[in-house]
């Protein structure tokens, strides 16, 4: 019997019966590496992509611990959006139909609460949620989590993305110190170890994620003269049309001027530098990582710690002195198994430093040629629209709130929903664009936990 078949796993017949009968026979990676793990008990972090199969493995570990007798939350699911949560709660009906009564309900905002009262009060076994409802059925004592054996969170970097994290935090507070917990997630930012941390004991750790390609990131040089640079720039940008680009500038004057011209040109460009006012910063980096400017010009200093998902291009716009430090920026892209491009402009001046970067990673980079770019008629506009409420943390105000207000009476869908960011005074949430005057129009008009709220665009 092959090792990656579900029937070598210590699962009731039932389970393995009904597998084959959806034609689930051989473990997908990340099931044959978590499953073992899960089923014995463990605490893991499991870093797949979607599509992996994951659902299948924290649904068999839960339902295997499952006691259809005790009429009471043993499993939650907490997941970043209601389309999410409505597709695992269909994969764990479909694997628990061989099952006896297995009760199971979504707790989502956006959708009617008087059915989902009605399920709780009943008595279920399973819950599927958005943080934000959840926690509102827990404050209210309308849902219990004494039994609570297991609680997985699903894509837990994009609920961080979307700001869940202080919701996650009050919905564990409910839950048994001694559970099981496991933690699905697409990347592997420095947030998901911190909350690793604040959940999870001993926690096991399995990542299916493809290596870094030595050619995954494609470096091209472009020889210019000082007085074409900005043209160049301007060319290569529409060319590529990348969805995320930050250039790097040597000083923060030249770092303001070529963002001010490339705004001037149709660009969604901001400017990162030490000159600006934490708020301001704040408000570039948010605007910047989710997606609503798709190019960012900065100085070395001022992005520094800048951590940016899927970054498709690295433009130098100026050759830095320090061949260490170029390496470092053109590493910003080519990650999580995309492919980088990274540009540097050099004018014959600065040919030695070229020749210092090259000897450094002990390898050429070709040459490109300007002439032979195609510019494109329009700059590449961003996906996202970044809105701006008046009122964060000190008045309460949670991403919860903010998703439930967009996907409920506004009616707008949650994949048209982005990062949800929330600071002190401020809360920033980012909007598709086709979906972003109908959002504006809903925050301006309705109540985000019963009071007006101002909102404008950023």
């Amino acid at each position: 019997m092959n090792n990656n078949e579900f029937a070598t796993l210590p699962l009731a017949p039932a389970l393995v019966d009904n597998l084959t009968s959806l034609e689930y026979t051989q473990m997908t990676p990340i099931q044959a590496q978590s499953l073992p793990l899960v089923l014995a008990g463990k605490d893991v972090i499991a870093q797949a992509s979607t599509g992996s199969g994951k659902t299948v493995a924290f649904g068999l570990g839960l339902l295997a611990r499952l006691d259809v007798n005790r009429l009471a939350v043993q499993a939650l699911v907490l997941c970043p959006t209601r389309e999410l949560a409505d597709q695992v709660a269909r994969e764990l009906r479909r694997l628990a139909r061989t099952m006896a009564n297995v009760r199971l309900v979504t707790l989502c905002g956006g959708s009617p609460n008087g059915p989902q009262l009605t399920a709780l009060a009943g008595g279920v076994h399973i819950v599927v949620g958005t943080p934000g409802r959840v926690l509102k059925h827990l404050d209210k004592g309308t849902l219990k989590l004494d039994a609570l054996n297991t609680l997985v969170l699903d894509e837990a970097d994009r609920m961080l993305d979307m700001g869940f994290a202080d919701d996650i935090h009050q919905v564990v507070a409910f839950a048994p110190r001694e559970r099981q917990t496991l933690l699905f997630s697409a990347t592997y930012p420095e947030g998901i170890v911190q909350m690793s941390r604040g959940l999870q004991r001993r926690p096991e750790q399995v990542s299916v994620t493809e290596p870094q390609r030595a050619d995954a990131i494609v470096q091209t040089l472009f020889e210019v003269e000082p007085e074409q640079r900005r043209q160049a720039l301007a060319s290569l940008l529409g060319h590529y049309a990348p969805a995320s680009c930050v250039v790097f500038c040597n000083t923060k004057r030249a770092c303001q001027e070529v963002a001010d011209h490339l705004v001037s040109l149709g660009f969604a460009a901001l400017s990162l530098n030490g000159d600006l006012e934490q708020r301001e910063r704040d408000q570039v980096l948010i605007r910047f990582a989710n997606g609503s400017a798709n190019v960012l010009v900065a100085t070395d200093v001022a992005a520094r710690g800048l951590d940016i998902k899927e970054l498709a291009m690295v433009v130098n716009y100026e050759v830095t002195q320090d061949p260490e430090v170029h390496v470092h920026r053109v590493g910003r892209t080519g990650r999580a198994g995309q492919q980088g491009l990274a540009i540097t402009l050099y004018s014959p001046k600065e040919a030695y430093r070229v020749n210092l970067i090259e000897e450094y990673q002990q390898a050429p980079i070709p040459q490109g040629n300007l002439a032979g770019l195609d510019a494109g008629s329009t700059p590449r506009q961003p996906e996202m629209v970044t809105l701006c409420i008046a009122g964060g943390r000190k008045i309460k105000i949670r991403a919860g709130d903010i998703l439930g207000a967009l996907t409920g009476e506004a009616g707008i869908i949650g994949s048209q929903v982005g990062k949800i960011d929330i600071t002190e005074m401020q809360s920033y949430v980012a909007v598709h664009r086709d979906a972003a005057r109908q959002a504006l129009k809903h925050l301006q008009q309705g109540k985000i936990k019963g009071r007006s709220v101002k909102a404008h665009k950023l």
